[in-house]
């Protein structure tokens, strides 16, 4: 037989084999191929077919409108060079790959191996699965697993966010994706930047395994574990992450936080700033609302008040803190209300951004110059002054302050002044045996450099004072009665005393102070409630 026959014979035998197989197409059809259509390439179509010998290899030239499968993935291009030994295809033009329908796969070269079923495509590849798009300029992809690799730059479009990367893996069964060096989302509510990103395309959840930052247009966050809903605004933040913006840098070692309302819960070391107003609280446990900027300090709560040379530290069994706005809320007007007693409501509604805090059970002040003590405390920056009741003292440096409100009020975060309503009173100790003392229905008292250098009484207004010669023996003690006292001191020593109206009393050698004259009703030594060092109140 010459080998015109030979060729137009094997012509024909292939045409009918193409005819018959021209009956099968695309997923959906009927396929009834002669050999083991999962692990061999099959042709469905060519426009044109030619035979060609290379390395000792048949090599099938398909050339328009070509179509081949295996098993239930169909791949297509303008040209293709199939390899039936080998079990390959090397394709140009116009490639698509439909793996069983769920995944499409776009480009213009493509090399794939039928026996370990994977393929490398490059130039223009674009890889779907209804929810994402993949772009690169180079994919691999294994279709027994169903991942694609890229490791030359790629794109990932999904809903309204974009994600771009030097590498990735994706995984289409789980719709899984896995991301490498320099990562990039950008979307209309965030941007995202780190090294390493684990994304899932159905749920939209991104897992940080890597130093993030995370910036959603109204604070920047940083965190290198925990998980990001980015449908929802969930967020599960771990390894110390920091939220921050112009005026609060928070941080713990795990925080939860809903993008949409602003509340978020930490845990473990709790950090909160106000960098606007220089505060700073520490905690085990907080409730934050970064909308509102307000949050809830647990569990051994400290707050510090920065100053110069002398910070102020307060704490408390819980803190909280909030600011005033024009549209404050109901609840917080009635917080407000209810707290700061004979404070103007009005004021809380007026002001605008300035920060207030509140102390609750077991309140502790401590700074250098003042110590304090009482149930509750109430501070805001509108006027600088803290507010302290049920039986509530006030340490500076000798003197010890009490009654049933005090209310300190301070200038350059210093204090200023002291008024105390409601059985008032002031004690010094002049040494172990004797005590200067001062009552009334209320007391003002005046600082210079720490030290109260001013006091008035007023109201059934008592004292006694304990006079020194000037070798600092004791020649006697002064008491008084009046409406009004006022005493002017200097270094902790009396210079002057004056009493308005209604005066009564006498001089008293310092042995024959009379019992009921040396101790006042309700007088109260109470230095063991003192806070000593700044320490204690972190204990």
């Amino acid at each position: 037989m010459s080998k015109l026959l030979r060729l137009v014979l094997s012509l024909f035998t292939m045409a009918v084999l193409n005819i018959g197989r021209a009956q099968q197409g695309p997923p959906g059809t009927a396929v009834n191929p002669l050999k083991d259509s999962t692990r061999e390439i099959h042709l469905i179509r060519s426009d044109v077919l030619l035979f060609k010998k290379k390395d000792s290899n048949d090599l099938q030239i398909l050339v328009g409108n070509v179509m081949l499968f295996q098993g239930k993935t169909y791949f297509q291009g303008d040209s293709v060079s199939l390899n039936k030994k080998l079990n390959t295809i090397e394709a140009f033009g116009n490639i698509h790959i439909n793996d069983g329908d769920s995944v499409h796969i776009y480009g213009q070269y493509l090399i794939y191996y039928g026996n370990t079923k994977t393929a490398s495509v490059k130039k223009k590849v674009r890889l779907t699965d209804g929810k994402a798009t993949l772009t690169t300029e180079a994919l691999d992809y294994d279709l027994n697993s169903k991942i694609g690799t890229y490791h030359n730059g790629g794109k990932v479009v999904n809903a309204t966010s974009t994600l771009t990367s030097e590498e990735g893996y994706y995984y289409a069964d789980t719709r899984d994706a896995y991301f490498k060096k320099n990562v990039k989302l950008v979307d209309p509510q965030y941007t995202m930047a780190t090294d390493t990103l684990l994304y899932n395309a159905n749920s939209q959840i991104a897992t940080f395994v890597a130093p993030t930052t995370i910036n959603d247009g109204k604070s920047i966050i940083h965190t290198s574990s925990g998980y990001y809903d980015l449908a929802k605004g969930l967020a599960d933040f771990g390894s110390r992450p920091v939220i921050e913006d112009s005026t609060q840098y928070i941080t713990a070692d795990h925080i939860v936080f809903d993008k949409v309302s602003g509340k978020g819960h930490a845990e473990g070391k709790f950090f909160y700033r106000d960098t606007a107003q220089g505060v700073t609280v520490l905690s085990e446990v907080g409730d934050i609302n970064r909308n509102e900027k307000t949050f809830l300090a647990t569990v051994k709560p400290v707050m510090i008040i920065k100053q110069d040379n002398d910070s102020l530290y307060v704490t408390g069994d819980t803190l909280y803190s909030g600011i005033y706005r024009d549209s404050l809320s109901k609840v917080n007007k009635e917080l407000v209300r209810d707290t700061v007693i004979g404070i103007d409501s009005m004021k809380a509604n007026s002001a605008d951004s300035i920060r207030f805090f509140q102390a609750f059970h077991h309140v502790r002040i401590f700074s250098d110059s003042m110590q304090a003590v009482g149930d509750s405390m109430f501070y805001s920056f509108k006027d600088s002054v803290f507010r302290l009741y049920k039986d509530p003292v006030m340490w500076a440096r000798g003197s010890q302050l009490s009654g049933d409100t005090i209310y300190l009020f301070t200038k350059n975060k210093k204090p200023d002044r002291v008024e105390v309503f409601e059985n008032a009173f002031a004690i010094s100790r002049s040494n172990n045996e004797f005590f200067n003392q001062v009552k009334g229905n209320s007391i003002i008292g005046y600082f210079l450099d720490g030290e109260i250098n001013y006091i008035r009484a007023r109201g059934s207004a008592e004292s006694l004072y304990y006079l020194q010669d000037e070798d600092s023996a004791y020649t006697g003690a002064n008491y008084a009665r009046a409406d009004l006292i006022n005493m002017y001191l200097e270094k902790r020593e009396l210079k002057k005393i004056t009493w308005v109206n209604e005066v009564e009393g006498g001089f008293y050698p310092v042995r024959m102070v009379p019992q009921e004259r040396k101790i006042f009703r309700n007088f109260k030594w109470q230095e063991e409630r003192r806070p000593k060092t700044r320490l204690e109140l972190f204990e």
